[in-house]
């Protein structure tokens, strides 16, 4: 028995398995795809005013409320019990979903998913504190590969039960109760990690797998990383010994930290190239979460659920596939990112643009899916480009670091489009309204990156010339 146990806490599989089945039911949910027609249906009859004003925006407020302190309390705790908490947040968020009603009830609802969102950074994070890095690159893709499954699965289930099966909403989330069950059973099955990033480092780093052997795209380092680039006193202040962290009190550790993650910000952010590319990240990621948070209902908008028939799950089925693929689609392209990058952000968010402005002006319902599809299909695209630029100069640590930050600064954006498009505080607009809104954001993002891109072709090609006159000339 001690051998087994033994053999279990050295090897990579087991937790690679458990995480992935973890992953896999946390996200295989077949009632999330039609949660609007469910809301706004006879087993909560709300409005589609209340769920819009008033319901959804409550996600957005708790998830920029917790994501900071749950970022730190993850890594502090070492992962696992935040992710046993985020297992607590989904069962109760589908026991209300199903046994409570009234909009006090499913604003309680959106608070407690904003905990799961806000916790979702301890899934990858986990597996990276329990391998080696040798093993990162494949353990990445089974983690990737578990929920963009799980996904899939989730959503054509959901269709195929709803249109031939003729299954109600209300089983449609039983079902989805039973799977985050099983998810927050299988995160008790999850070996305690010994280490983490920042609080529980270890004392002597691990070496860097050579050539062959493959990083994600979050822990290569490339030829202009931002340690690089820093300046000489913080290549000074990384240099000279830091206290241990496990002999520090608890109140001195957490200022540390802190304070080391300022100067790591500071550092990476000194580079202007990272910062063009988490500007993109931030700007468009707070207008996706925007899109998804709110399409369903501009699909029940379109087609009144109680009059037409839904195929939600069949959208985001395909979304998902296109999505994967345009992703994949990545990795086979050749192109100077340092050159054309900026392009194609500015080329793709007026693709963007253009398929939300399509969403807002047609009444078809079937023109507001592919509108949907293309939109996320491009930002899919970009968002692994984007990863990837950022990725490839850092450390793990620090792009753990630079993912989380930019992921609060979309946050920060969504919230004030929020409270000033959404929330029936502010403008309270209708959800077509709402939309007319969003592309016209995206058409300044497109403006923004257009702008740079032309500057910065502009830039090389002088620059090139200049260095050509100078050769003719020597």
């Amino acid at each position: 028995m001690d051998c087994w146990k033994g053999a279990v806490s050295h090897s990579w599989i087991y937790p690679t398995v458990i995480i992935c089945a973890n992953g896999f039911f946390t996200t295989m949910r077949p009632s999330e795809s039609f949660l609007t027609p469910y809301l706004t249906g006879p087993d909560k009859n709300l409005t589609a005013e209340e769920v819009t004003n008033q319901i959804l925006p409550v996600w957005t407020y708790s998830y920029l409320a917790l994501l900071f302190p749950v970022f730190l309390l993850t890594d502090y705790v070492r992962y696992k019990p935040v992710l046993l908490l985020q297992g607590i947040s989904l069962i109760l968020t589908w026991l209300l979903l199903l046994f409570a009603r009234g909009v006090l009830a499913m604003q309680l609802v959106e608070f407690f998913y904003g905990m799961v969102t806000a916790t979702e950074v301890a899934y990858y994070a986990y597996i990276y504190s329990v391998v080696s890095t040798q093993h990162y690159q494949r353990v990445t893709s089974y983690c990737r590969s578990a929920t963009l499954v799980a996904a899939t699965v989730a959503a054509v289930l959901g269709q195929l039960l709803v249109s031939l099966a003729h299954v109600s909403y209300f089983y449609l989330n039983a079902i989805t109760l039973a799977s985050v069950s099983l998810a927050f059973l299988c995160a008790f099955f999850l070996p305690m990690p010994q280490r983490s990033m920042f609080f529980h480092k270890k004392d002597a780093p691990e070496p860097l797998p050579g050539p062959g052997k493959g990083l994600p795209a979050g822990a290569a380092r490339g030829p202009w990383s931002c340690q690089e680039e820093r300046s000489p006193d913080a290549a000074a202040r990384a240099a000279s010994p830091q206290p241990q962290a496990g002999r520090a009190g608890p109140h001195r550790r957490v200022l540390s930290v802190l304070l080391q993650l300022g100067r790591d910000l500071r550092d990476c952010y000194g580079s202007r190239k990272l910062l063009y590319w988490s500007l993109w990240w931030a700007l468009a990621t707070a207008g996706f979460n925007q899109v998804v948070n709110y399409v369903q209902v501009l699909w029940d908008f379109r087609a009144p659920s109680h009059s037409s028939a839904v195929y939600n799950g069949a959208v985001e089925a395909i979304a998902t596939f296109l999505g994967s693929a345009t992703s994949m689609a990545v990795g086979y392209v050749k192109v100077n990112w340092d050159l054309s990058g900026e392009l194609a952000l500015g080329i793709f968010s007026a693709l963007d643009a253009g398929s939300l402005l399509l969403m807002h002006f047609t009444d078809n319902i079937w023109a507001c899916y592919a509108g949907y599809l293309t939109f996320k299909a491009c930002y899919m695209l970009l968002i692994t480009i984007a990863t990837f630029q950022i990725a490839v100069n850092l450390s793990m640590e620090r792009y753990a670091l630079m993912f989380g930050f930019n992921n609060f600064v979309a946050l920060v954006i969504q919230t004030i489009l929020t409270v000033v498009v959404v929330d029936s505080r502010g403008l309270g607009l209708d959800i077509s309204t709402q939309f007319l809104i969003y592309g016209s954001y995206f058409i300044v993002t497109t403006g923004i990156f257009l702008i740079r891109s032309i500057y910065t072709i502009i830039s090389i090609k002088c620059r090139n010339t200049s260095v050509a006159a100078e050769s003719t000339a020597l």
